[in-house]
This record gives structure tokens, sequence and C-alpha cells, in this order.
């Protein structure tokens, strides 16, 4: 395969929009059942359904991506978003929102797969996804903040989210094409490689971000309801929260890989496994905020290491894709699991069991980040050693 002398930017954007509604998610589901009159279990429900979605677009096109080129797929995925979305944001029907919703979830997918496949490709995949990890805390900072203004209905973050798909879409004709079919005519597969540590890794990131997008997704109304804050001040905590997110993303930017990956991991997790406490009990607007804040400063930050140990493990990106889909997955039964879970135990009691679900995901990831893997990681521009990748350029 001959080199893609490309720009990485176009990447980063079209990473932006296939996590964005993942970001949005606390007011989408927040929306939905004030907006449509629905109980927060269905409304969750519905926002679970979503994120269902896009994980499924990341499992079916794993193996895919260089088929099929990374414009193709991008494009079609940037499309499906635009459309999905704006049709929920256009219609009260709740029949037609939930096959929007579903749509536009399998256009973010579709773009997330490309995006986390095309990364892991790079020659620097970390650094990569700090870039959109900081791409897309910022647009969903500023969309928090400029949300609530736009009036009430369900219909404003969903046209948000596909606005940004829509904006996306000129950047994709800076990516490749598919690849050049061999003289055979097949394609070959070469076999997944390390497919027991990518399990592993697979499962942790499935129950780590189940455990933090439960709380994630009543997150609005642990802020509405218990501390007993406005929406203006509950997005204004979830802007801040997100701005902070981009100084924790930095952070991990300028360390790299001078700690490894176990110390950001293993220690970024517990602080996180607190902070879900604390929000979750908040009564008030100080531990309320506290809580969002600092949790989003470390969350960005292991997500980021977890993503470049999943790219490590596979040059062609199939296991980058593969963990990222595991991880949407527990991102999409985090809302109906928080709704359940804080109807039958109440925010403090969920806040509880998510923390420990947290810790128990710790060592198993740390363990595995721990562990030197002198995998040679070639790509078509060049060769570097898997565990020496670093945020510099």
């Amino acid at each position: 395969m001959p080199a893609r002398p490309r720009a990485a930017w176009p990447l980063v954007a079209v990473f932006t929009a296939g996590y964005l509604a993942a970001y949005l998610l606390p007011t989408v589901v927040g929306r939905l059942s004030s907006g449509l009159g629905l109980s927060p279990a269905q409304a969750g429900l519905i926002g679970s359904t979503l994120l269902l979605s896009s994980a499924t677009a990341g499992f079916a096109l794993a193996a895919r991506v260089e088929r099929y080129g990374e414009r193709r797929l991008a494009r079609l995925g940037l499309l499906l978003a635009l459309g999905g979305y704006g049709a929920a944001a256009l219609t009260s029907l709740l029949p037609l929102v939930v096959a929007g919703a579903v749509v536009g979830g399998f256009g973010s997918g579709t773009a997330t797969a490309v995006a986390a496949s095309g990364m892991a490709a790079r020659r620097d995949p970390h650094r990569l996804t700090t870039l959109g990890l900081l791409s897309v805390s910022a647009t969903a900072g500023a969309l928090y903040l400029t949300i609530p203004h736009f009036g009430g209905g369900h219909g404003v973050p969903f046209a948000a989210i596909g606005v940004v798909a829509g904006a996306v879409w000129p950047v994709t004709s800076r990516l490749p094409g598919p690849a050049p079919v061999p003289t055979t005519g097949r394609v070959t597969s070469a076999r997944l490689p390390h497919r027991r540590a990518g399990a592993v890794l697979a499962a942790g990131m499935l129950c780590w971000s189940l455990a933090q997008n439960a709380l994630w997704g009543v997150s609005g109304r642990i802020g509405l309801t218990q501390a007993g804050l406005t929406e203006v001040t509950v997005g204004a905590v979830f802007a801040v929260a997100l701005g902070a997110g981009l100084l924790g993303v930095t952070g991990a930017g300028a360390l790299g890989a001078r700690l490894g990956r176990a110390v950001p991991i293993g220690v970024g997790t517990v602080v996180i496994a607190g902070c879900v406490v604390l929000s979750s009990s908040a009564r008030s607007l100080a531990p309320f905020a506290a809580g969002e804040i600092l949790w989003n400063v470390f969350y960005p930050v292991v997500l980021s290491y977890l993503l470049s140990l999943a790219a490590s493990l596979d040059p062609r990106g199939r296991w980058a894709v593969l963990a990222g889909s595991a991880s949407s997955l527990g991102v999409a039964c985090g809302p109906l699991a928080g709704s359940v879970l804080s109807s039958g135990l109440g925010f403090g009691g969920m806040g509880a069991v998510l923390g420990s679900l947290l810790l128990a995901t710790t060592g198993p990831l740390t363990l595995l980040a721990s562990r030197p893997r002198g995998v040679v990681v070639a790509t078509p521009q060049t060769v570097v050693r898997a565990e020496e990748f670093s945020l510099s350029v």
C-alpha cells in the first residue's frame, strides 16, 4: 500500500462530529423528557438506543474501513448523522424521533470508526486522540452555553449535532479512498493480533464507560432536581467542566509517555470513581460543580491513554475500532442504567454502585497497560515501536 502523505486534522474533525452525540447526552436526554413528556427512564432508553446504534456501526466496520476507504465511509456517516438528527429535530412524533436518533447514531458511529481507524494508522495515535478530545470537548462546551438560549423543546440538541456533521462534510475530501486491490483480485486480511489483551481491554472499556455515562446521562437531573439548580446554571457547570477537560487533555499531551500508560489509567480511574460518588450525592452547587469539573478533567486523560493502548495492539486500527465500539456500547447502556439505578436506589446509591464498578475495572486495565509489548507497529508512513508512541511531533 503506498504512503499517504495526508494531513491528520480531517480525522480530528470527523472524530469531533462522531463523538459529539455522546458528549451532549445529558441535554439530549433531558430535553427528550421535558419536551416530549417522557419519563426519565423512557428518555434514557432513547439515549441508549442512539448510542447503541453508534456502537453497532463501530463493530460492523472494524475491519472494513481500509477496504472501503476513509473518505467514502466518513461521508456516509456524516450524511446519516445530518439526516437522522435533522429529522429527529424537526418532528415531535415519538416513532420518528426514535428512528431519526437511530439513523443519526449509526452515522455518528460510522464517523467515529473512520477516525479511530485512521488515527491508529498514523505515526502518533495518542497525540491525534488528544487533539480529537480537545476538539469535541471545546465544541460540546460551546454548545452547552448556547443551547439554553434557543428555547425549550427536544429539537435543539439534535439540530446542533446535525449541523456539526454538515459542517465537517467538506473536509472529507482530504481523506484517502479505498486501499488498492492486490493483483490477486482479493483484499488480504491479516489475523487480528493480541486477541486476549484486546478482549480484556474491550471488556474493561465497556464497564469503564458504562459506569461514567450512567452518571453523565442523569447529571442534568441531579443538578436540576437534587441540587436545585436552573437549566442555565447546569449548562454553565457542564460548559466549565468540559473546558476543564480541555486542560486535562492538554496535560495528557504534555505528559505524553513519560509515565507510561499504567499510572494515568490506574490513578485517573480511582479519582474518577471518587468524583462519581461526589457528584451523585450533591445537594448544592458547590459539590455538584466540583464533582463534574474534576471528573471531566480526568475522564479525557484516561480515555486518551486507553485509546492509544488499543491503537498499539494493531497498526491497522482494528482493535482501536473494536475497543472504541465496546466503549460506545457501555456509553449506550449508560443512560438506561443510570435511570434504573437512580430510580431504585436514589442518586447517592447509584453513585456508590457506579464508583465500585469503576474501581473493579482499575486493576485489569492498569495491569494490561503496564505490560511492555515490544510490538513493532508498521504503518505505510513509518515503523514505530508501540510502547514508544509519544505526543511530541
